[in-house]
């Protein structure tokens, strides 16, 4: 249900205009990032937002939410496409506004990118959290699902990580929350196809993917990587 206050426009706009900048590109050495999830995967903004450009999806979701303040799907997309640039605390703030004013739905696909922030940083306990709630939100909801079985296997946890796996294509039969997910590096979607791979029993597929993930650029990925590569 959604919050009966109103999100101000002009606020949104502000936010929007500032945008934030660039943090530091320097990667923490526990850093883990799992996966993001756009609201609107085919509305306005979408296509720009998944060919790369970025700065025509904006003015999309900018155009939307000046029309329609409270459509916080819009917001939510509108953060992802900051967090591409790493304007991460932009799309904090963004993200803040969906959880606190907006419905169910809405909350759950935030704080999925809440946590995928957060796991950008190496806070993966605050990641943890965040992703937990949204699945206590709405149990059904396969995208954080998605994320926590991601989670689990960078912290090392190769069963939990396989259970929610197969939880998450037993949730998504109709692959519409995959459909959703955005990735904000290269490397989610390899570890992603690696682990969902292992959970169909494909595991020549999972094999390559672990492969191309041990040779990336994080740490903690590339050790997931390994400790399934050193399974016999």
């Amino acid at each position: 249900m959604r919050n009966s206050a109103k999100i101000p426009a002009l606020f949104l706009l502000a936010l929007a205009a500032c945008g934030g900048a660039a943090e530091p590109s320097a990667r923490r050495p526990e850093a883990a990032p799992v996966v993001a999830a756009l609201a609107s995967p085919s509305g306005p903004g979408s296509e720009e937002l998944r060919a790369g450009r970025l700065e025509q999806a904006r003015s999309r979701y900018e155009s939307v939410l000046a029309q329609d303040p409270e459509r916080l799907s819009a917001l939510n997309d509108l953060a992802v496409s900051y967090a591409l640039e790493d304007r991460r605390d932009a799309a904090r703030s963004l993200l803040d506004e969906v959880v606190a004013h907006g419905t169910s739905r809405d909350q759950v696909l935030a704080l999925v990118n809440l946590g995928e922030l957060y796991a950008l940083d190496g806070y993966l306990t605050a990641a943890q959290a965040h992703l937990e709630t949204a699945r206590s939100i709405d149990p059904l909801r396969a995208e954080p699902v998605y994320a926590l079985a991601l989670l689990a296997d960078a912290r090392g946890d190769g069963a939990g990580a396989a259970a929610l796996a197969r939880e998450a294509l037993r949730l998504d039969e109709s692959g519409g929350a995959r459909a959703r997910l955005a990735y904000l590096r290269g490397e989610e979607r390899t570890h992603l196809e690696a682990l969902l791979a292992e959970a169909r029993g494909d595991r020549e597929a999972a094999l390559a993917r672990w492969r191309e993930l041990r040779a990336g650029g994080y740490p903690v990925l590339a050790a997931a990587a390994q400790r399934h590569l050193d399974q016999p």
